[in-house]
């Protein structure tokens, strides 16, 4: 069972489901049968995936068109074998992922680590999007990176679309309309 059908059997048993943050908030008529709570439980993380996907307005099939779309420009325009062309398409639905859900912070504080300007590092601002900056320390910006590409590979698989066998994480990508898919 993925996240997509237990919340389908959440839905189709009377339960809406919200999220807070991280946590999903269930509200019920009834006490809901165990095997309901019980996948809910099992694919909480990507429930709350799908939920705040549902924000993006992209849905499972959305994310799949632009995966074979992206697929298909890699193979026949760039002329790259299948499995690669499908690892960069992948790539490129993080990226996606990213651009749609972007993170912003406040300017006093890391938003890795949470500190504020530590003794010869300042905070400072990443990325350039209308809904304003990530503050974070140069040297915490990888693992804050990494941290991103990793949430938004399980939101896509929460919707179905997973990394294929030939996904490495060092693939190079080709320029996609001057704009480098690189996170």
């Amino acid at each position: 069972m993925s996240a997509v059908e237990a919340l389908r059997m959440a839905q189709e048993n009377g339960i809406r489901l919200g999220i807070a943050g991280a946590d999903l908030i269930l509200d019920a008529e009834r006490e809901p049968a165990p095997a309901v709570l019980e996948a809910i439980r099992h694919h909480k993380e990507g429930i709350v995936a799908l939920l705040v996907a549902d924000h993006d307005e992209w849905s499972a099939e959305d994310w799949q068109a632009f995966f074979d779309e992206r697929a298909g420009i890699a193979e026949y325009n760039g002329g790259v074998s299948r499995p690669e062309a499908e690892a960069r398409a992948f790539r490129w639905c993080i990226t996606e992922w990213m651009e749609r859900n972007p993170e912003s912070s406040l300017p006093d504080r890391c938003a890795w680590c949470n500190k504020s300007d530590l003794s010869g590092t300042s905070v400072v601002p990443f990325g350039t999007q209308s809904h304003g900056h990530t503050w974070l320390h140069p040297e915490c910006w990888s693992d804050w990176s990494r941290n991103r590409r990793e949430r938004g590979q399980r939101a896509l698989a929460a919707m179905g679309l997973k990394a294929p066998p030939k996904c490495p994480e060092g693939a190079n990508l080709p320029n996609d309309f001057g704009k480098n898919g690189g996170a």
